[in-house]
């Protein structure tokens, strides 16, 4: 059985667009798929990126083009400059590693809410209650929004060491047990003709 590890960042605009995609296409062609938060500052300065608000401002004109064209294509509601960004990305990033631990929800649909949070509903997706909200909605116990903090830490912690050791440098990015790795919401459909045995 073919396994894709999904490295994302919870204030990834670009994560987001994925929306529960990343889930429908691993399961329809009978892969695993493990979530793993990362720390999204961290990668980008140890692999060459930059935040958002530093790069040249041809850049910033382009993604702010390129987020509205890519909601357009994907069908999802999106606020380009939300009201709570950027926000503190760990306590969701938290909570989403102790739901994959908990098993009893929906991942994707928590991993889409919480990112529609920030970049739809203008909400903060660093506020405990907004987590809870999100876990419930998800179908996970609210409870884990607080719960299980050192091993969610330890774990993001992680994640990112892996990300950058693997070749990760941007969100989302999805990498396969084949070493193919696939960079941005746009290369979906490349992850799913690879899992296809397309390309």
């Amino acid at each position: 059985m073919a396994h894709v590890d999904y490295y994302f960042a919870t204030i990834s605009p670009y994560t987001y667009l994925c929306g529960v995609r990343p889930a429908e296409i691993t399961t329809a062609h009978g892969a695993t798929l493990t979530y793993r938060p990362m720390d999204l500052m961290n990668v980008f300065s140890r692999t060459g990126g930059q935040p958002p608000a530093e790069r040249h401002p041809n850049r910033q004109a382009y993604r702010l083009q390129d987020m509205r064209r890519r909601a357009m294509m994907t069908g999802l509601p999106m606020k380009e400059k939300p009201a709570f960004f950027p926000t503190n990305p760990a306590p969701s990033s938290y909570a989403i590693i102790a739901a994959q631990a908990d098993g009893s929800g929906d991942m994707a649909a928590l991993v889409a809410g919480i990112t529609r949070a920030c970049w739809s509903e203008d909400r903060d997706i660093a506020s405990d209650d907004v987590i809870r909200d999100c876990l419930t909605a998800a179908g996970f116990p609210a409870s884990l929004a607080d719960s299980g903090l050192l091993t969610g830490a330890e774990t993001y912690h992680r994640n990112t060491e892996e990300a950058v050791r693997l070749g990760v440098f941007g969100a989302p990015f999805f990498i396969t047990d084949g070493d193919e790795r696939f960079w941005g919401e746009d290369r979906l459909t490349d992850l799913e003709a690879h899992l296809a045995g397309r390309i």
